[in-house]
């Protein structure tokens, strides 16, 4: 059975002359998708944009690690957790349901039976002080755990502004009639609110423009590349 696609709502504030997104009004599962992002180790990201175009060198060495013989790899090592690390933390279903399944995943750790000295996350390599098998799978509480059974990263009863280039604060009236004169914006008249869907498809498109862009929701909802 395929489960159906996640997609959450924002509102933008669109400076219809300029055609630019001023900013988005969002809740705590976009702001915890955005943070999320911060715990992909870079092998994921690469791997998710591979096949897409990604620009710069990346490609080139994940592909070299992929098409290296694991003769070449140290006997305690492989390649997989090069090619397809876990993050370090773990997020909301929700959240991890806007990337590809696999994407954050969280890391799983291993201790032997004898000693417990040692953990690790590379499961059936020898303990370095019994010499024991490493297979015993323990349970590690993420750091952001909370105790109202929220989740995520950031408290659920506040609206939060993403900007265009992802800062990221609490949204208040002031706040956004201070952006406002900040950008310099003089015909209220330009100004519309859309409500949008956010998906799968434009996460993995604001993972990459993150990487190459100051402009990411415009990008994203706009189409428009940053002059």
């Amino acid at each position: 059975m395929t489960t159906p696609e996640v997609s959450l709502s924002l509102k933008l504030l669109i400076d219809k002359k300029a055609q630019k997104v001023l900013f988005a009004e969002a809740d705590k599962d976009f702001v915890d998708f955005l943070f999320s992002l911060l715990s992909l180790p870079l092998g994921t990201v690469v791997r998710l944009h591979k096949s897409h175009g990604m620009e710069g060198c990346l490609p080139n060495l994940y592909e070299s690690v992929e098409n290296l013989s694991n003769t070449y790899m140290q006997p305690n090592q492989n390649k997989d957790c090069l090619l397809n690390p876990k993050s370090a933390t773990s997020v909301s279903q929700q959240i991890a349901l806007l990337l590809p399944s696999d994407a954050s995943t969280p890391r799983k750790y291993h201790i032997c039976r004898s000693c417990y000295n040692h953990v690790t996350d590379n499961p059936g390599i020898d303990c370095p002080d019994c010499g024991s098998e490493m297979s015993f799978q323990v349970t590690k509480v993420a750091p952001n755990a909370s105790s109202t059974g929220e989740g995520g990263y950031v408290k659920g009863v506040v609206t939060y502004m993403v900007m265009d280039h992802l800062v990221v604060t609490p949204m208040s009236t002031i706040s956004s009639i201070t952006l406002l004169n900040k950008l310099n914006v003089k015909d209220l008249s330009a100004l519309e609110e859309v409500d949008v869907d956010f998906g799968m498809e434009q996460g993995l498109e604001l993972l990459r423009a993150s990487l190459e862009s100051s402009t990411v929701l415009t990008h994203i909802f706009l189409g428009k590349e940053e002059e």
